[in-house]
Order: structure tokens, then C-alpha cells, then sequence
């Protein structure tokens, strides 16, 4: 089930793609995203569409899943990505969003990742997912336990020195 679009009731959630280089640029370069994320060296169009060629697209076609860019179907705007992840050196499949602030506090975010965890679960069969955040970033920590995530533990992941709280949500 590769390049699974969706759709919500207000939103369009599809696989970001290389069309999608200046908004991948400016949610790279929000502060929120440098904060709680980790600043990836996007300064341009031409390394935002980088960064989705050899992060976003490659997941993709590995595991049929990966970013998505989340459309607002009312005007078409760019407001947000959520997405499935296999990270290097983590077992099993995370859960990960982030919005433009202009966007925040809409129930965007809730509505595209409660519609992306019923595709993990009904068509990509994936029986636990997990999500990582920051403890001092509360939002998405509110978020998670909205969505019914439990917090089940702390990670470091490979090559970091950041302490994680780890969530886990069971299908």
C-alpha cells in the first residue's frame, strides 16, 4: 500500500514529495521545529528539496510510508506534515508531526495524526507505534495523550544526547 493519500474532514494528508521544497523549507526553519526537532541545515529551496530526496523519499519506498504534507482542503495551504517512521537504530514505527505556528491550535494536528494512525493500523498493519518528544514541550506531549498514547519509558537515541519521553499507542 505505497503513496497512501487520505483524507480527513478538513484535511488532505499525502506523502510529501519534491513539489513540496518551499514549505518543507519554511516548517525546517520554524522555531518550534529547530527546538524540538533538530535543526536540519535547510537554508534554501535547493536544500529543503535535499532533505526530502534523501531523507523523506527513500523512507517512502523502503516501507511504503514516511512524511506526509498536510493540505487544508478548504483554501489547498500547506499547514502541517505528520508521518510513520522506522528510525536507524529504533525498533518499530513512530509517529511524528509538526505545523506552521500560524496554524497551531486548530486541531490540525489531532485530526491528521488520529487519521494516520488508523492507516497504520487497518492498512499497514502495524500493531504498536510509538512517538518521541521533548519533556519541556508540552504541546505535543498534550497531543499524545489526547491521542491516547501512553508514556511508557525515556530514550536517547543513537548519536544524541537528548533524553526523549517515549510514548506507545497499541492497535
Amino acid at each position: 500500500m505505497k503513496n497512501t493519500l487520505f483524507e480527513t474532514e478538513r484535511l488532505i494528508i499525502r506523502p510529501t514529495s519534491m513539489e513540496d521544497g518551499n514549505f518543507i523549507l519554511e516548517l525546517l526553519n520554524t522555531p518550534k521545529w529547530k527546538q524540538f526537532i533538530g535543526d536540519r541545515q535547510a537554508q534554501n529551496k535547493k536544500e529543503a528539496e535535499n532533505y526530502i530526496a534523501t531523507k523523506m523519499l527513500p523512507h517512502l519506498k523502503k516501507y511504503g510510508y514516511a512524511n506526509n504534507t498536510v493540505i487544508r482542503k478548504a483554501d489547498g495551504v500547506k499547514v502541517g506534515t505528520c508521518g510513520l517512521y522506522n528510525r536507524e537504530g529504533i525498533r518499530g514505527v513512530d509517529v511524528g508531526f509538526a505545523f506552521l505556528p500560524q496554524y497551531e491550535g486548530n486541531g490540525y494536528a489531532f485530526e491528521a495524526t488520529i487519521g494516520l494512525t488508523n492507516i497504520a493500523f487497518s492498512k499497514f498493519l502495524i500493531r504498536e507505534l510509538k512517538a518521541y518528544t521533548m519533556e519541556e514541550n508540552s504541546s505535543s506531549r498534550k497531543l499524545l495523550e489526547k491521542l491516547n498514547f501512553k508514556l511508557i519509558g525515556k530514550k536517547v537515541f543513537q548519536n544524541e544526547t537528548i533524553t526523549l519521553l517515549m510514548y506507545g499507542l497499541h492497535s
